[in-house]
């Protein structure tokens, strides 16, 4: 039994790995786009709900490049990216000899005050609270054997197909009865007009009014957050991260089978309407799963490629953003508040798609910039820094030290 002892400090710059925060930094990149376009651009319920008509061909062509490559895609890949993480940082702290659960607890208990601010003062479409709630669900599970944890994956994505199944009693919760017809049509109206002209308070009442259908939100999507997590936590417990070169076939037989399989279920509305219409249920729930395929597909490959050096090279240009990311994802959601929302530009509901959708690749761009002169100077981005503060009960110094 691991004594409790002082808590260790974070991780050393050797001990990290490259290819994840590159895969993380890449990620981030999905993340910014279906943020800013369906969630700052315009609400949230009014760009899935009741989506204003498309007439521009660029406009066209970005809702098309973000519904079939990115949408839930990046996601998956932060979802996959956490678990993870959680399961690196148990087994460094249990090879150190240090009780790994009563530090878990204190970072996903940071992870969720962090979440809960971000939610109610900054942005409702936070996912750093789900995070927390789906990490503290995790956790008991961290520990199994391996030949028990690799079990475990398959038996949450079979749940999570029951979750999605037709099957009495087994239909996920949603928004209907709680936002439907002329409650959605006011409800759409109401957040025009206040996250488009009203003060930081008005936006305050109304996000807080809006968290009840958020959270609905968040009861739908745990389960697949879940299942995700243990994906990455087991992928770690078998040796998939720490040797991926050992396992490039597996890899390959992911990618593949992933990202045929995944574009194939995503295009088949384009392709088969008819067909999905008539499947009902059944083709929901393929339509549902499409982007857990195609992610993980997604992170399959990226690990391929990152096992040659020339792309790990190339690629590391990102890997600043994937080492500050909680701190450039609550960046965002500042930047994109002051830009779209009535307290700063107000343009929420003006710009196009095409538009927004240069502006997020100057931000991308942006962060890349500024991370990379940060930990030029720095051992943490800021809110890494505080995480870790508050992980560690200590302050772990920002220069100096081991990078």
């Amino acid at each position: 039994m691991p004594a409790v002892g002082p808590l260790p400090g974070p991780v050393s710059e050797d001990e990290r790995i490259l290819a994840l925060d590159i895969v993380r930094g890449l990620a981030l990149f999905g993340v910014l786009m279906v943020n800013l376009l369906t969630e700052f651009r315009v609400s949230l319920f009014e760009y899935y709900f009741a989506p204003p008509k498309v007439t521009s061909s660029a406009d066209r062509i970005v809702a098309r490049v973000l519904a079939v490559a990115i949408e839930s895609k990046a996601f998956v890949l932060f979802s996959l990216l956490f678990g993870v993480g959680l399961a690196i940082h148990q087994e460094r702290l249990d090879r150190r000899g240090v009780s790994s659960v009563t530090v878990v607890v204190r970072r996903l208990s940071a992870l969720l005050a962090i979440g809960l601010v971000h939610l109610f003062l900054v942005w409702n479409g936070d996912i750093l609270t789900e995070y927390a709630i789906a990490g503290f669900v995790v956790l008991p599970i961290l520990h199994l054997s391996k030949r028990r944890a690799a079990l475990v994956p398959v038996a949450a994505l079979a749940f999570l197909a029951l979750y999605l199944s037709p099957w009495p009693g087994m239909v996920p919760p949603t928004f209907h009865g709680w936002l439907d017809g002329e409650a959605l049509d006011r409800h759409i109206e109401d957040a025009r007009r206040i996250y488009g002209t009203g003060s930081f308070v008005d936006m305050l009442r109304f996000r807080i009014h809006e968290v009840r259908f958020i959270a609905a939100l968040l009861v739908v999507v745990l389960p697949r957050t879940i299942a995700l997590f243990l994906v990455g936590a087991v992928a770690v417990r078998l040796g998939l991260i720490a040797r991926a070169a050992e396992h490039r076939t597996s890899f390959r037989w992911i990618a593949a089978i992933g990202i045929s399989l995944g574009f194939g279920v995503t295009l088949l509305p384009l392709v088969a309407s008819a067909w999905v219409e008539r499947a009902g249920r059944l083709g929901s729930i393929v339509s549902d799963l499409a982007p857990v395929v195609l992610g993980l597909g997604y992170a399959a490959a990226l690990m391929l490629v990152l096992l040659h050096p020339r792309a790990r090279r190339v690629l590391s240009v990102v890997a600043p953003l994937g080492r500050m990311a909680l701190t450039n994802y609550v960046a965002q959601s500042m930047l994109f508040g002051l830009v779209f929302y009535g307290y700063g530009l107000g343009l929420f509901g003006r710009p196009s798609m095409a538009t927004t959708a240069m502006f997020g690749v100057v931000v991308y761009a942006a962060q890349a910039l500024t991370s990379a002169w940060w930990l030029r100077r720095f051992r943490f981005g800021p809110l890494e820094w505080c995480w870790r503060a508050m992980t560690y009960g200590v302050m772990p110094p920002m220069r100096g030290g081991a990078r």
